[in-house]
């Protein structure tokens, strides 16, 4: 009895349409770039200061070293988390003669855990 329901169900589901995604029209809107809609995008610039990148993170930047103007800051993201343990990513941002010039994150153990 089962078999007959699984075979009828089969057969039933390959008489429908396939419904594969069309190409956009020819001049009418396409869609995003991938890396548009890509949900870890990080709203840096190359070339921003340290103020605009702070406001771009949304949280200030901590000094860690460097001369006036070709600084290392530290950011603390936080990506949310459970409830009861919250997580906070590092991300350093690297500045030469006061303009950002690169980032990185930094996705280390947690030093409580060890």
């Amino acid at each position: 009895m089962k078999t007959a329901a699984v075979v009828l169900a089969l057969i039933a589901g390959s008489f429908t349409q396939a419904a594969a995604q069309q190409l956009p029209p020819v001049g009418g809107p396409y869609p995003p770039p991938f890396t548009e809609t890509l949900s870890n995008n990080v709203p840096l610039a190359f070339g921003m200061d340290a103020d605009d990148a702070a406001r771009a993170l949304g949280v200030p930047l901590n000094y860690v070293r460097g001369r006036p103007g070709d600084e290392i800051f530290l950011a603390f993201r936080n990506v949310g988390g459970s409830g009861l343990f919250y997580k906070k990513d590092r991300l350093y941002l690297q500045f030469r003669k006061g303009r950002l010039a690169g980032w990185k994150g930094d996705w280390g153990h947690n030093w409580m855990w060890q």
